[in-house]
Order: C-alpha cells, then sequence, then structure tokens
C-alpha cells in the first residue's frame, strides 16, 4: 500500500501523525511512505529523516492526494482539498464529523473510505493527555498580569498563598491537568460525575485534592474562590444548556482564568468561542479566556511522537490486512469509520447533521464475524438507519 503523509495546513498545526520512527516499520513492512515536503518539520522532523528511513518525498501535497493509497494528516480535511479526495481512497485523519457537516458531505460524495482518529483510541488519547497538561500551562501565562490576568503564582510563594483551581472533568483530559497542578503546588478541586473516578483521584494524591459531584450548583458555590477553571469535559452535542454560563463568571474575581481545553462550540462553557496561537486570549464578564483549539500543537515534538506511536498499530492493521478485515480485528478502528463507498457510518454524525446512517459492520459485511469489541464512541444516538 502507498501511504501519503501530509503537511498540515491549519493555521497554528504543527504536529504529525507519522515521525520516521514509525515511517520506518511502515516500510519495513513492505509498504510506501510518501511525505509531503515539510510535512514533520513543525514538530523538529526534516526532510532527510524521512528519506534516511527510506521514505519518498513528494513536492506538493497534490502529488501526495494523486498517488497514496491512504491519506493522513492530524486535522480536518479542509475545504480547499475536497476536490483531490478520491473513491476508493482511505482518508485517516482526526475529521470531527458532527461538527463538519461540508467536510463529510464531501467524503460522501467522493465515496472515500474515512477513518476519525480521535474515535481510534483504545486508551485514551495522547492529544487529550498532552491538552490537559499544556492547557495548564497556558493558563498559567494567562494568570500573567502582563496577559490580562491578576498576577498569582501557582504554587504560592512565602506569606501568599498558592492558586486555587477547578477542575471540570476527570477524563484523560482532566488527569494530565490534575498531574500538572498538583506538582506545581496548586490547590485543586475535581468535579465529575463518576464517584469512583474521584475515589481513586483521591486516593492517587493521597487525600490532597478536593473532589465534588458537578453540578451547577456545586460550581456557582466555588467560583468566587477560584483563581483558574479549567473545562475538561466532553459535553454531549446538541445539549441546549451550560455548565458554566456568561453570568456565573462575574462571581470570579476580575483576572481569573477560564481555559476550556475541551473546545466545543455550543458546549460546557457558553462564553466559549475558539481562538487561536497568534490571538489566544479574550475576556468576558472580568475572566481572562483561553480558548485555543489545538493546544497540544504548542508541544508538537513530542505530542507527535506520542500520536504516531499509538497510530502506527492502525496505520499496519489497514495496510497489512486490508480494510475490512482491520475493522474486523479492532473494534475501535470500526467504530471511528465515517464514510465507505457513499455511505455515512458515523452514529453522532448521523444524529447532529440528520443524515441516514449504516453500521460500519453492516457496510463492510462483517457484521456475521467474531469482531473485536469496542464500546461506543458516543452517547448521542441515531435510529436514521439506511435502507440497504
Amino acid at each position: 500500500m502507498k501511504i501519503g503523509l501530509l503537511k498540515d495546513i491549519k493555521k497554528g498545526e504543527f504536529r504529525t501523525i507519522i515521525t520516521p520512527l514509525e515511517g520506518a516499520t511502515i516500510i519495513n513492512d513492505g509498504h510506501e511512505l510518501l511525505v509531503e515536503k515539510g510535512a514533520g518539520a513543525g514538530a523538529g522532523f526534516t526532510d532527510d529523516a524521512y528519506r534516511k528511513i527510506g521514505a519518498k518525498i513528494a513536492a506538493s501535497a497534490d502529488e501526495v492526494w494523486e498517488n497514496a493509497d491512504l491519506i493522513t494528516k492530524v486535522k480536518e480535511i479542509d475545504e480547499t482539498e475536497f476536490a483531490n479526495i478520491r473513491e476508493g481512497q482511505i482518508v485517516f485523519t482526526c475529521l470531527h464529523p458532527a461538527a463538519h457537516p461540508k467536510e463529510v458531505r464531501a467524503l460522501m460524495n467522493s465515496k472515500a473510505i474515512a477513518f476519525t482518529a480521535e474515535d481510534a483510541h483504545r486508551y485514551g488519547s495522547p492529544n487529550c493527555e498532552a491538552a490537559g497538561k499544556q492547557g495548564v500551562i497556558c493558563g498559567l501565562e494567562s494568570m500573567s498580569v502582563v496577559n490580562g490576568g491578576k498576577g498569582k503564582f501557582i504554587g504560592g510563594l512565602a506569606g501568599a498563598p498558592s492558586m486555587n483551581v477547578l477542575v471540570l472533568g476527570a477524563g484523560i483530559v482532566g488527569k494530565g491537568a490534575i498531574s500538572v497542578l498538583v506538582a506545581l503546588g496548586a490547590k485543586v478541586t475535581v468535579l465529575a460525575n463518576n464517584l469512583q473516578k474521584l475515589r481513586d483521584l483521591k486516593s492517587r494524591y493521597n487525600e490532597k485534592i478536593d473532589v465534588m459531584i458537578s453540578t451547577r450548583e456545586n460550581i456557582k458555590g466555588l467560583l468566587p474562590n477560584t483563581d483558574m477553571l479549567l473545562n475538561c469535559v466532553r459535553w454531549p452535542k446538541g445539549e441546549t444548556s451550560y455548565l458554566v454560563t456568561k453570568d456565573m463568571l462575574s462571581l470570579m474575581e476580575p483576572g481569573s482564568v477560564l481555559v476550556d481545553i475541551s473546545n466545543d462550540e455550543n458546549g460546557a462553557i457558553e462564553s466559549f468561542h475558539e481562538t487561536t496561537h497568534e490571538n489566544p486570549r479574550y475576556v468576558v464578564n472580568g475572566v481572562v479566556h483561553y480558548c485555543v483549539s489545538n493546544i497540544p500543537s504548542a508541544v508538537a515534538k513530542s505530542t507527535s511522537q506520542a500520536y504516531a506511536a499509538v497510530m502506527l498499530r492502525h496505520f499496519r492493521n489497514l495496510a497489512n490486512n486490508g480494510v475490512k478485515d482491520a475493522c474486523a480485528k479492532d473494534g475501535y478502528l470500526r467504530r471511528s469509520l465515517v464514510t465507505y463507498d457513499g455511505y455515512l457510518t458515523h452514529e453522532e454524525t448521523s444524529a447532529i447533521q440528520g443524515i441516514p446512517w449504516v453500521r460500519p459492520e453492516k457496510i463492510l459485511g462483517i457484521d456475521k464475524d467474531n469482531l473485536d469489541f469496542a464500546p461506543r464512541n458516543t452517547v448521542t444516538r441515531s435510529d436514521n438507519f439506511v435502507k440497504l
């Protein structure tokens, strides 16, 4: 199989999904790797490093699109790339399909085989871990008075108290954030709805953090003494209420900081709107907001190494076994299938966009096989099925 690695064109995106280390494994399996010029440069991987492991460097993105059987990069397919997608071509990247209807239509119209990488993680995404950990660092930068914050130091100083930080969510993102906050001496309170996760966190940090059930009332009670609020909650698509409203921000001191790591339009934070690394902050009701959509890209080298390491299994599975057998062998890969031969195969996208869908195992013709299990990738349900 010819695997093509594109350079991401989203502004502020520096990561890559295949480093030379993983590229060498792909080539040793007997496949070809075609790398767009500069595809790894933002993360510190030179074209020469790819050449040394036997990859071919393409002069343009068009050359990669035209020649590769499988196309991959980190972020969504841009509108300028829609015309390049071919029938039967495998597209593997973070599509975030429910939020990108034009992208979904382009993939369906092209009859490409598209996988969304964020749903393919068996043990949680390294990008989520990176977002949580780096999100804390970005929040601390925002707390500086030169960035509009109130100038409080995270671990305190002799004669000055440490920061009070409220973390919403105890998944991979939240746990990453908590680990950095505790290590740097913050006073941490975690809100979540999974009691076992909250118990485990208390035990892990020797009872040095506070935990509470996540309700708007509990948040309101904590906000007057909260210096920094980190949102790590994956809010259900289609939910019309907010966990933190704009009015609630007035409970916080001016110069307090809100970092929306989950970064969802119509998500848990009413005052959210997406920002970039070049212009990352804005202020609402006196609270400094940091809402960059691709926080992990700020640490592109480390994130790329961690991300590429876990994505390698999917590239090898697809290249060595073909789409149908690969999806039968790995339920997490199967559940990440978004489009196949013109059909939508992603339940959440069907529910949000109103497009009829078909279950991946059915369209692939493997519904009677002994399949590797994976839980559903969303709480959103759709019974709007295609009639085959």
